[in-house]
């Protein structure tokens, strides 16, 4: 007779264990929450029974009725940025959230730069790194690491916590980002909430659902990819579903994005898989055209045929500024390293990611955001007069020779030029090219960046030509 009891006990406990109140683990102490917004709660509880919310903030209490599968879904009106807070939630169990601040989130995601943490990989290091960490405790900049996930299907969870800026934390976070967040921090007073979801070596497909893809590509296409691999992280798909999929619908500001390298080998393709994989996303948050920020690839010496490669991918970067609602890019030809796919500063990065930010999302018009771009060319003898958009007060090099020019002629052989500023010109020529038709600057896989607007930005390489 003691067995079936007890028998009965175990089922009783199970079936009280799977009725819990749960949470995905980015709700959870010490979160960000965005500010002014109805953000999104969701879990999962005992089906077809109610679910009550009280949150701290304006002590109001929320109800919502959990579905046949246990699933709900609450949106919680938010206020001015501030904190800290509690949420209560309570069914067949209550819990609290304690320490949640009200302020700004955003995701950054992407490839190795993006993922690149302050302490630096391998015989990698990032620029003024211990500066960083002796700066870095600040109880109102908040990080939540995503752990790498793939899967094939779309997960409900991540594994990752939130944690509060310091030495520790810091050090192992996303250089570019965490950077951004403490410009954020500093200019806007308010809490700033992040979120990194990266991988290094990761392609732009398996950042993407299959829908987004569809639209994208052709299944022939996708079959000869040369970006994706076997990898599991080079797999269309993987990590939109391990890493993306369970975040989509947390309230959020905007998303930085930093990512490319690996797609140089199928550049003409990227022209359709960002702006398909941005709609895709946006999508699936359900919150509006929210604001994207993504880093062009800096310069490198890549091994052999690989060399034109790059310059094409960051043109294809550069046009899509214009062919994305509500984005904006961040020009790194100042800020490569020759031999090494991971350059140092990631400061600028940062610096000019929050720029984007600051100006764009926050309206504080006093940040430059664009740099030099190429408008039209105008020949006179032997000399081409270049015209550039984005430079109010006119072009700089610093004081330094224009070195990254070259022009050709009908024979299309290109050769290095003479170039001089003039106002929000540049003159170029070559006593080798009589009659010039096209110049580029800096369009090799290798270039530094020494054309600007007197703002401090920096010009992007470019091509007047489509040879």
């Amino acid at each position: 007779m003691k067995y079936p009891s007890l028998l009965l006990l175990c089922l009783f406990a199970v079936l009280t264990a799977t009725a819990q109140v749960t949470l995905p683990s980015f709700f959870s102490d010490g979160m960000v929450l965005q500010q002014k917004s109805k953000v999104k709660l969701w879990g999962k509880a005992q089906g077809r029974k109610a679910i009550n919310v009280q949150t701290s903030w304006d002590g109001k209490r929320y109800r919502v009725t959990a579905d046949t599968s246990g699933r709900w879904l609450l949106q919680l009106p938010t206020p001015a940025a501030g904190g800290p807070y509690t949420i209560r939630i309570s069914q067949q169990n209550q819990l609290q959230l304690s320490n949640i601040l009200i302020g700004e989130v955003w995701l950054c995601s992407g490839q190795s730069n993006m993922d690149m943490p302050v302490k630096g990989y391998a015989n990698s290091p990032i620029r003024d790194a211990a500066e960083l960490l002796l700066k870095s405790p600040n109880p109102k900049i908040r990080l939540f690491h995503v752990e790498r996930q793939y899967a094939a299907k779309a997960m409900t969870e991540v594994k990752g916590k939130w944690q509060e800026a310091d030495a520790a934390s810091v050090s192992e976070f996303s250089a570019a980002g965490y950077q951004f967040a403490s410009f954020l921090s500093e200019h806007l007073k308010v809490p700033v909430g992040l979120i990194q979801s990266t991988w290094g070596g990761s392609p732009i497909e398996a950042w993407m659902d299959e829908s987004a893809l569809k639209e994208a590509m052709t299944a022939e296409q996708l079959k000869n990819d040369r970006a994706i691999g076997k990898a599991v992280h080079q797999v269309p798909g993987s990590l939109f579903n391990g890493m993306i999929a369970p975040l989509c619908g947390y309230g959020m500001a905007g998303v930085l994005w930093y990512q490319g390298e690996q797609n140089r080998y199928n550049y003409e393709d990227y022209l359709r898989l960002q702006p398909a994989m941005l709609k895709s996303w946006r999508e699936h948050w359900g919150i509006g055209e929210w604001p994207f920020y993504y880093v062009q690839i800096a310069p490198m010496q890549y091994p052999g045929q690989q060399a034109v490669l790059a310059p094409r991918f960051r043109e294809v970067q550069l046009k899509l500024m214009d062919l994305q609602p509500n984005s904006g890019m961040v020009v790194s030809i100042d800020g490569g390293e020759a031999h090494n796919i991971h350059p140092p500063d990631k400061t600028i990065i940062g610096q000019r990611l929050a720029f984007w930010a600051l100006s764009n999302t926050y309206g504080k018009k006093a940040f430059a955001v664009r740099g030099p771009e190429y408008e039209s060319m105008k020949l006179s003898h032997d000399t081409v007069s270049l015209k550039f958009r984005n430079v109010p007060l006119g072009l700089t090099s610093f004081g330094k020779t224009l070195t990254q020019f070259e022009v050709a002629g009908t024979d299309r052989v290109f050769y290095p030029a003479n170039a001089v500023i003039k106002g929000g010109a540049v003159l170029v020529c070559s006593k080798r090219v009589p009659v010039p038709v096209a110049i580029r600057y800096a369009f090799k896989d290798w270039a530094t960046g020494e054309l600007y607007n007197v703002e401090g930005l920096p010009a992007s390489s470019f091509r007047t030509d489509s040879w």
